[in-house]
């Protein structure tokens, strides 16, 4: 039996005890990772395929080791503008080994029934606050943006007031292609950024490999 699933935004083909390098997970060596994203199964022969994930199925795998992958020399230059630039990238990895492949799991709770809603006097809208650039926060891309001020978190005062762990949850839900980010030091970094403490951000964000500090 083998599965074909999505983990940390990329997809392997994965069997019973096969052991695989996948971007950094966020737990820690030796702790269990489930990944529902379950793309196709083939089970002796009979191949389910899902639209896009397969309802129920599941990975289950243990967390091995966390490493660094090959150092990859990127280097970039502008014919006639004099313009070169070298620099080298180690990816951070997790390796994990497959322990189970689940066809099907616990069934979704059946919706409960709309019950008659009384409507309320309508209030006065508040006054909303102008969200901070959470860009600026190294690692944190657009879509990591837009994840976190869907979930409320939309300055740099609540990031800085966030647990890394919730973080990482709250990109997880809102996409497995978010899942490998490390939020280590967004905290800090979004403490800085509210404090106006630029030079002392970006001075910690050259420090910054991967969102990990060096």
């Amino acid at each position: 039996m083998y599965a074909i699933v999505e983990i940390a935004g990329q997809q392997f083909k994965v069997a019973k005890d096969q052991k695989v390098y996948v971007h950094r997970l966020q737990g820690e060596e030796g702790s269990k990772v489930t990944f529902d994203n379950v793309l196709l199964l083939d089970n002796g022969g009979n191949v389910t395929i899902g639209a896009p994930a397969i309802e129920g199925a599941s990975v289950t795998a243990q967390i091995l080791s966390h490493l660094k992958g090959d150092k990859v020399i990127v280097f970039k230059k502008k014919r006639r503008k004099g313009y070169k630039k070298k620099n080298g990238h180690r990816q951070y990895l997790s390796e994990i080994q497959i322990e189970s492949i689940a066809a099907s799991g616990t069934k979704k709770a059946a919706p409960k029934k709309a019950e008659a809603k009384v409507e309320a006097p309508k209030a006065k809208k508040a006054t909303k606050t102008k969200a901070d650039d959470l860009k600026k926060i190294e690692g944190a891309g657009p879509k990591a943006a837009e994840a976190l001020v869907n979930a409320g978190l939309d300055t740099f005062a609540k990031v800085a007031k966030a647990d890394p762990a919730k973080l990482s949850e709250i990109l997880t839900e809102a996409s497995s292609r978010l899942s490998h980010l490390v939020t280590t030091t967004w905290p800090k970094q979004a403490g800085l950024a509210a404090e106006g403490k630029w030079d002392e951000l970006k001075e910690l964000q050259d420090r910054l490999d991967g969102g990990i500090e060096k």
